[in-house]
Order: structure tokens, then sequence, then C-alpha cells
């Protein structure tokens, strides 16, 4: 009986609890999963590579099926869990300008100060090894181009996911704090990538928050980042 009165209790807890936040949570969650397994690149060298190899292009078109895939999953899907699940408005969300004479400036000066920064690291050898991704993408511009378009499209995603979705779907909730919130799984999923970048990803994170905090949009986190 104790067993039963637990779960009855545990379920009154779940009625409680604020479906918009249990949505943004649980989306983020699945969408990251996708990501993860089915708009990777390891997944299209798995089911795709073997039949396109003899495609000189071929490490392109991963490139660009990882790049437009997560732009798929992390903008078009958050877009539909928005509209048809939580039955909000884009701009609630930071799809707007905002707040655009702060945004515009608060970007200049992030430009301004991480580019310095920027121009040093890329020089190192670690991030010279590193970037960019695509290896012919370095001394083929037609590649580069399309290779940074892509990249600019998946970073527009990206930034929405974590700097739109996730920081405005819990802004209501948790205030400030979603900005801590966010800054989480953008570090994890820096992962891997030179220490300098992981650990500047703390700081970007929550600076890039706070930005799109501020002015009520997520698009300047793309112009900064």
């Amino acid at each position: 009986m104790k067993i039963i009165q637990k779960l009855k209790n545990l379920i009154n807890i779940i009625k409680k609890m604020d479906r918009k936040v249990v949505a943004v949570f649980l989306s983020v969650a699945v969408l990251q999963t996708i990501s993860y397994y089915i708009t990777s690149r390891r997944f299209f060298r798995v089911n795709f590579f073997p039949q396109l190899q003899s495609n000189p292009d071929v490490f392109l078109i991963e490139y660009l099926y990882w790049l437009i895939g997560d732009f798929i999953t992390f903008f078009i899907l958050a877009i539909i869990v928005i509209k048809f699940v939580l039955r909000e408005k884009l701009v609630d969300y930071g799809l707007t300008w905002g707040d655009y004479k702060i945004g515009f400036t608060i970007s200049g000066i992030f430009i301004f100060v991480m580019l310095p920064l920027i121009w040093f690291f890329s020089a190192t050898p670690e991030f010279v090894e590193k970037y960019p991704h695509l290896l012919s993408a370095r001394s083929n511009w037609g590649e580069f181009s399309i290779y940074e378009t892509g990249m600019l499209i998946y970073m527009f995603s990206w930034e929405f996911i974590w700097r739109g979705f996730l920081l405005f779907g819990l802004k209501e909730k948790f205030g400030y704090y979603a900005v801590l919130i966010q800054m989480i799984p953008f570090v994890i999923l820096h992962n891997g990538k030179p220490l300098a970048e992981t650990f500047g990803a703390i700081a970007g994170g929550i600076a890039l928050g706070v930005l799109a905090f501020r002015t009520n949009s997520f698009i300047y986190g793309v112009i900064t980042h």
C-alpha cells in the first residue's frame, strides 16, 4: 500500500509540474538525440558514403548533410514544437530583432574585443589542425564558400536552439537562471574542440545568453558567434 501511495504522490507531483518547462526540456533532449544519431556526419558515413564515395564532392556533401540536417532539427522542428505543441508565438522565442540598438552595440563591442583573440588563437597549431573541418575547403575557394554558407545556416539554428528555444522557453520560470541552464549543454557540446575554445564557451555561453535575454533576440548571438 505504501508503494501505491508513493506512486500516487509521484503522479500528483508530475501533474503539478510546469507543462511548458517539461515540454522544452524534453524537446531539447529529443532534438539533440536526433542530431547526434541521425543528422550527424557519422550517420552519413555509415548510410550514404558507400554509395557516393565515387563523387569528387562526397566530403562536401557529407558536411552539408550535417549542417543542413541540424538546421532542420534545431530550427524547423523546434518551430513546430513552439507552434503546435506549446502554441506560442515565435517572437517570444527570440525570432525578432528585439532591442536592435543594444543588440548591434553590444555585438560590435564583442566583435571588437574577440577579433584580436581569435586572430591570435587561430594561428596556433591546435586551431590550424582543427579548422576548417573540411580539408578541401582550405585550398578551394569555391568549396570554402559553400562550406561557410552551410556553417552560417548551422550557426543560425545552433544559436536558436540554445539562446532562443531553451533560453526563452525557460525565461518565465527561471528568469536569469535560464542563462546558466542554456550555457551547460552549450559547453558540453564543445568538448573535443581545442581546450581554449571549450573553456571560452563557458564565458561565451553566458555572455551570449545575457545578450539574448537583454535584447529579447537570439539573432545577435548569430552575428557575434
